[in-house]
């Protein structure tokens, strides 16, 4: 959520940025918070000063009462119940507009940086630097899900009379294969300085409108039917839930957290659920990185995050690169954003394994989360990042380690969570 003295003092500005995001439909709504504001601000006035004309006809009451002048003092006080009445309206028809101003305020979207490029949706997203080679062996690479099968790891029949479509069984080695990524991501991002935290896998709903736009919940998020709670679709929702209400103390940002959760998402939309794979799935694990910090500190801690995703994903043998999200491409809350790619040579291009985002004080706005510095208080700016999330990064590493005789080479930096073994092979192998 924007401030709405952008507004207030440059609604055109904001008009722009609607325009830059292709959601020309919502550019009514800048008028109608215009109009909206300026009532409830005429209103305001109106109310403090019949509030500061009845603390003085109180007073002017009192002084009557004690000289015997009864009489007088009862036509104030009929005064001041007009006046009662009157700030009662004006109260009545302030919530009323604070509720349409809200309403209105929670779909602008948040004011891109200027170095996002222009475009309407994913297909114009840039790439901006690879890491590592991409290679294609000489030998033919499996369909992620045969390769698991092979290795006697991924059921997922069984997960489909248990569960339904969407789901999955990972077993033995290869389930083991995808903790110990898991593992590693926590402890290479201690390393890095962030502390580690598991969060609530449940949040209440004024959380989840607080942390994203109510596209992405209505698209993402699952409902406990007949209590106020949500399974979270990732971490960040409840990571950044922790601090809503909160004045964070000054001296300590920048906060930077890493948590591991398990995620649930619909996956609503056109993209639908994967029938046979697990790259697009109901449930799966992350661990994520979540930064809050000052708000001239927020660039510095994006181009820091994505860096680390990258830098954990060659270390897993996988080729990445970075793809800058357009403008039409960003969701409501977003500043700024970059996807990493890891390289599949089986599918010979590139998918997505993590998003890095700066939110700005979107979500600081919406949840309170503040700091008091020698100005007065004001919002942090929120970022998180995918350091792992575990389906993926599992399909991308067995085929970036796939090897001809249809073992998956385990890479060195998680053979110590993995007992030692270097090599997991097909049930059929010797």
């Amino acid at each position: 959520m924007i401030d709405i003295k952008l507004i207030r003092e440059n609604s055109d500005l904001v008009k722009e940025n609607i325009k830059k995001k292709f959601q020309d439909e919502k550019l009514g709504l800048v008028d109608e918070i215009y109009e909206y504001d300026k009532t409830y601000r005429e209103y305001k006035l109106e109310g403090d000063n019949l509030r500061a004309k009845r603390n003085e006809l109180s007073k002017e009451i009192g002084a009557l009462m004690r000289d015997g002048k009864k009489s007088e003092a009862d036509k104030i006080k009929s005064e001041v119940t007009h006046i009662n009445e009157r700030i009662k309206e004006l109260e009545e028809s302030e919530e009323n507009l604070e509720n349409e101003i809200k309403t209105r305020m929670m779909v602008i979207p948040n004011i891109i940086d200027d170095s996002v490029p222009i475009g309407k949706d994913d297909s114009e997203n840039v790439e901006l630097e690879r890491f590592g080679e991409p290679k294609v062996p000489d030998y033919e690479i499996p369909y992620h899900a045969d390769i698991l099968e092979s290795l006697s790891g991924l059921d997922k029949d069984a997960a489909g009379r248990t569960s339904g479509n969407g789901f999955y069984y990972l077993i033995g080695d290869v389930a083991r294969l995808s903790s110990a990524m898991l593992a590693y991501a926590r402890d290479f991002m201690i390393d890095k300085g962030f502390t580690y935290c598991i969060p609530p896998f449940m949040i209440r709903s004024d959380v989840v409108t607080g942390v994203m736009s109510f596209a992405e919940m209505d698209a993402m998020m699952y409902k406990i039917e007949g209590e106020d709670l949500y399974l979270i679709g990732t971490s960040e929702h409840s990571m950044i839930g922790r601090f809503k209400d909160q004045i964070v103390k000054e001296d300590s940002l920048p906060i930077t957290m890493t948590s591991y959760s398990p995620c649930f998402r619909k996956e609503v939309g056109a993209h639908g659920i994967e029938e046979r794979g697990i790259y697009r799935v109901h449930q799966f694990e992350k661990q994520e990185m979540i930064v809050l910090c000052k708000p001239e500190d927020s660039m510095d801690w994006y181009e820091k995050m994505w860096k680390f995703t990258v830098e954990l994903f060659r270390n897993l043998d996988i080729p990445v690169r970075t793809l800058e999200c357009c403008s039409g491409d960003l969701a409501d809350l977003k500043v700024k954003s970059v996807d990493v790619e890891a390289w599949s040579p089986r599918q010979k291009k590139y998918f997505e394994v993590g998003s890095c985002s700066n939110l700005g004080d979107a979500q600081a706005r919406r949840l309170g989360i503040r700091t008091k510095g020698e100005n007065g208080n004001y919002f942090v700016h929120t970022l998180n990042n995918t350091v792992l999330a575990s389906t993926r990064a599992l399909i991308a590493l067995i085929e970036n380690n796939y090897q001809s005789d249809g073992s998956v080479t385990v890479p060195k930096v998680l053979q110590p969570y993995m007992g030692g073994l270097e090599k997991i092979k097909p049930k059929n192998a010797d």
